[in-house]
């Protein structure tokens, strides 16, 4: 036994020799997730206890399933599921496909200079807080003293406008349309690095055969972003209830708490504001394990239609 672990730890030790600097370049990243992902996953335990905040976690009593019985019986919670459900399929469905589509857009730009400029331009957005959004969109959309309401005096609209931010009907489509202006333009990243790397001579060939740009679009480009797109419609679909607490945070208001207040945001309540540390925490349990689950079953289904596709 012995004997057959020597030569292991040895090739082991050869590895770390070659690749010295490989490693330690990975070091920080593994650092990272070692510290803040899997430390305190310890703190999971919390879920199956009384938690009491001055007995601490090992000494509180053990509650089993009770928190998950408990939060699965407030009506708040259910309304913030079925929110987060909502809102997480009009993501699936209008804020996935935008950066795809952008991204075939940028492509087809033949000027270099006109081509930068749009990249820039829609990049620019992701690097603005959703708390400094909050304000520029109230700024715009407020029905007293907005914008939109004076360029409607101009056209004499007299009076308040439609208040988008706080009507029932409008706010998830103001989520998404929000969404899609910030996080489009940085999503095409991806999309554009792997365009690049499409053998021109597919689009030759194309060209040859007759295939105008829809043709070389839908057969040529397409299909060679097929792998990308897969891959992150999986992560997108494990985060399918992370429906984005810094944007609902900043744009909600009670007003439109009936269709808007999501999981993040009821989590966070329950948390920081009811001190309620062990609901909070069965709460985040259910959404990592509805994600896990999520994430393996996209996964499979990738495999299924394509072996070359998925994650694993």
């Amino acid at each position: 036994m012995e004997s057959s672990i020597r030569p292991r730890r040895g090739a082991i030790i050869r590895t770390l020799r070659k690749d010295k600097w490989l490693y330690l370049m990975a070091l920080p990243g593994i650092l990272f997730f070692l510290v803040f992902q899997y430390g305190p996953m310890y703190g999971i335990v919390i879920a199956f206890k009384h938690y009491n905040l001055y007995q601490g976690i090992f000494a509180s009593d053990w509650a089993g399933w009770d928190n998950f019985q408990t939060l699965f019986g407030m009506s708040g919670f259910r309304r913030a599921l079925r929110n987060t459900i909502v809102i997480s399929l009009y993501q699936l469905v209008f804020v996935f496909p935008a950066p795809i589509i952008l991204a075939l857009l940028i492509n087809e730009v033949r000027h270099t200079l006109f081509k930068k400029f749009v990249q820039t331009s829609v990049y620019l957005p992701h690097f603005v807080s959703w708390v400094v959004i909050g304000g520029i969109l109230y700024a715009i959309l407020s029905p007293s003293t907005g914008i939109v309401r004076d360029i409607a005096a101009l056209f004499g609209h007299e009076g308040a406008v439609m208040n988008i931010m706080g009507d029932r009907e409008t706010f998830r489509g103001l989520l998404i349309v929000s969404s899609i202006w910030k996080e489009a333009g940085f999503g095409t990243v991806l999309y554009l690095a792997t365009i690049a790397t499409i053998d021109p001579h597919l689009y030759e060939a194309a060209t040859v055969d007759g295939a105008r740009k829809w043709r070389q679009l839908w057969h040529v480009t397409l299909p060679g972003l097929r792998t990308t797109i897969v891959i992150l419609l999986i992560f997108h679909v494990g985060s399918f209830l992370n429906a984005g607490l810094e944007q609902v945070y900043a744009l909600y208001n009670p007003v439109v708490y009936e269709v808007s207040e999501i999981l993040d945001t009821y989590l966070y309540k329950l948390a920081f504001e009811e001190a309620k540390y062990d609901l909070a925490t069965a709460s985040g349990l259910f959404k990592s394990t509805v994600g896990l689950a999520l994430v393996l079953l996209t996964n499979a289904v990738a495999k299924k239609i394509d072996r070359d596709s998925g994650l694993i």
